[in-house]
């Protein structure tokens, strides 16, 4: 696909992502779709209201009605989508900067798009097929109030309420100024927790700090753990899709352990899991030991959704699958990664013991994480030139699915260019940190060095 990635389409908004072209996508979408209505919703961003507004007059140009939603997290407006049977739009970035916009595409089911639906409206786009009403029959736009409200009393009734009260939980909360931020705090009192936040106005200039739940941006969240005993420390991405976690202690949790800790409540004996190619061993170790199976695919929940979606149709059961960046689906919930709810899935098993405890087990694991950017199609070239190398000198065993992954057996390197931002990303793990990073280290080198050479 050439516009829409492995989340949707991203940019620097009014410059790459301009109004115009989130015009023209949602004169695509409502043609390819050719429905009465469609719903669009957005996260706190400066610029989401000019792109939702954008959006909409490409939706109402096709003869089509349109819901408008507010700022509400992706896996709330994907309930709505699902409750009322009708696609929609979100305008979101997700964990991007906050320069960043992005259009991200859900059916009437509450599910991103698979790719070939992806595809069929970015052929209407790209040829400009669009099919355009007459002046009297354009849609019309309505404000639908309410929706965050129906969202959290989904969740509540979703998961176990008397469970996580009666761990009397104190909860550190940090939606990093997101659409999360006007839903979280409420839910996690709702379920009987303390909560305390950091970070938690709503702001689409992300003033504390980016949307990305990385250990570099959640310093804070890390000394409000300690400062106010909390039991657990949680943090969203700007769309609240996501949950990050840490311990009692105020340490960060490796989001792969927490994949890991989630998947064994939930996997039996012949039960499939689904992740992409940067998986980590803690995943495979549950799997293994459970005995059941893992499938892999290119990073991104637009693959790893077609994929589950390809199993059920089979007669596998996918209890869980996801990312270690915080980004679990529960398909028997909703086939969306929620942030939210991951959470409280989680705080279902703090209930009963120190977050430290659940991911004991999932420990012994060092995980490194590099990004190069690039300011060029020659610059990025070179750089997969450069990995492709490094594969070829190498003795690991090779996987191509998504960039290169060299697996020496004690441990892996992954290079791939990112799918939302003009990056490089670098991902490494070994049971041994220095072992990390001396391959991440390499990799990084190697691919510097060919970009500076571009």
């Amino acid at each position: 696909m050439k516009v829409f990635g492995s989340s949707g389409t991203r940019g620097v908004a009014n410059e790459e992502l301009t109004p115009e072209f989130v015009l023209r996508v949602a004169k695509a979408a409502g043609t390819a779709w050719d429905v009465d209505r469609i719903a669009i919703a957005r996260d706190t961003r400066h610029t989401g209201r000019m792109l939702a507004d954008a959006a909409a007059s490409g939706i109402v140009s096709t003869g089509t009605d349109v819901d408008r939603l507010g700022v509400l997290p992706t896996p709330g407006a994907q309930f709505y989508a699902e409750r009322e049977g009708v696609p929609t739009i979100v305008i979101t970035a997700s964990h991007n900067p906050p320069q960043y916009n992005g259009v991200k595409l859900v059916g009437s089911d509450g599910v991103e798009l698979a790719i070939d639906d992806l595809e069929r409206i970015e052929e209407a786009l790209l040829a400009e097929s669009f099919e355009v009403a007459p002046w009297d029959e354009t849609g019309r736009n309505r404000d639908v109030d309410g929706v965050r409200r129906d969202y959290i009393d989904e969740l509540c009734s979703a998961v176990d309420r008397e469970r996580i009260a009666e761990g009397d939980l104190t909860v550190a909360l940090d939606p990093g100024h997101g659409a999360g931020s006007l839903v979280s705090p409420e839910f996690f009192r709702e379920l009987g927790c303390r909560v305390i936040t950091v970070n938690g106005q709503a702001d689409g200039h992300f003033p504390g700090r980016d949307p990305e739940p990385v250990p570099d941006n959640l310093e804070d969240l890390g000394r409000l753990v300690r400062a106010t005993d909390a039991d657990v420390g949680i943090a969203h991405d700007g769309d609240a899709d996501r949950a990050i976690f840490f311990d009692e202690t105020g340490e960060y949790v490796e989001g792969d352990a927490t994949l890991a800790a989630l998947a064994a409540a939930e996997l039996e004996p012949g039960d499939t899991t689904v992740s992409a190619v940067n998986v980590s061993q803690r995943l495979v170790d549950v799997v293994n030991d459970i005995g059941a199976s893992i499938e892999l695919t290119p990073i991104g929940s637009t693959n790893i959704i077609t994929r589950i979606e390809e199993l059920e149709v089979n007669g596998r059961r996918v209890p869980v699958a996801g990312e270690g960046n915080g980004g679990i689906f529960f398909p028997g919930f909703r086939l969306s990664r929620d942030g939210a709810f991951t959470a409280a899935r989680f705080l279902e098993l703090v209930a009963d013991q120190s977050v430290s405890n659940l991911v004991e087990p999932y420990g012994g694991y060092a995980n490194v994480r590099r990004n190069i950017e690039y300011d060029s199609t020659a610059e990025r070239d070179a750089m997969i030139d450069a990995a492709a190398n490094q594969a070829k000198t190498s003795d690991a065993e090779l996987n191509t699915r998504d960039g290169y992954r060299l697996d020496h057996g004690d441990a892996w390197v992954l290079a791939r260019p990112s799918g939302t931002e003009p990056l490089v990303r670098i991902y490494a793990e070994a049971r041994d940190s220095s072992r990390a990073e001396e391959l991440a280290g390499d990799m990084y080198r190697a691919l510097a060095e060919a970009k500076n050479d571009a």
